[in-house]
């Protein structure tokens, strides 16, 4: 066996054994709401695929304040927020749709990532973000789909190829909070494999 065949499977095993740190943005305010049981769920799958998980639910974004460019003030949930995403290694955003478009529980969270613009890897640049959206109607959902990977663009943060849309007028969720659908489950946990392998292979 050659040197170079030696080296490759060596490479592979230390980006297969790397636990990289997948960030949790979403939600609503109401718990349980799908938003909410969508992300946790895409959360487990990228557990299983061996990362850390870390979450930031809809009643945590809610006490973040507004954000405004010209207040450098920020409260304890604020600073908490940008460090752990300036540590995750993967995103994993989860936003309903309202009237076509990100909610602005989300979008203010996503504002606040404007602290990271004076970092070496700033905002969410070299990062994988898996993208993930509820909706009453599958207009909304391919709407906000792509306001929401715009957004990502913008914030110099890679879309995963696969796009987790969940269409509320359906039954996604049975009375314990399981998931009903298993395409629904497919798609979660597609959307959280892509964060963890896109990771592991920026992973140096």
């Amino acid at each position: 066996m050659s040197v170079e065949t030696q080296h490759v499977p060596e490479m592979a095993q230390t980006r297969s054994s790397y636990k990289p740190l997948v960030v949790g943005i979403g939600g609503t305010t109401r718990i349980p709401s799908t938003t909410d049981r969508a992300l946790r769920i895409a959360l487990e799958a990228a557990e299983e695929a061996g990362a850390r998980t870390f979450l930031f639910d809809g009643p945590f974004l809610s006490r973040l304040p507004h954000f405004s460019p010209g207040n450098q003030e920020r409260s304890r949930e604020q600073r908490q927020f940008v460090e752990r995403v300036r540590e995750a290694d993967g995103v994993v955003v989860a936003t309903p749709g309202y009237h076509g478009g990100v909610s602005g529980l989300v979008k203010n969270a996503l504002d606040l990532l404007e602290d990271l613009r004076d970092d070496q890897r700033n905002y969410l640049d070299g990062r994988a973000v898996g993208c993930i959206v509820t909706a009453a109607g599958w207009q909304t959902c391919g709407s906000t789909l792509a306001a929401l990977r715009s957004i990502v663009h913008a914030l110099r943060g890679w879309p995963t190829p696969f796009g987790a849309t969940l269409n509320t007028t359906e039954k996604i969720f049975d009375d314990s909070g399981t998931c009903s659908d298993p395409k629904v489950s497919m798609q979660l946990a597609v959307v959280a494999r892509q964060v963890v392998e896109f990771a592991r292979m920026y992973h140096h």
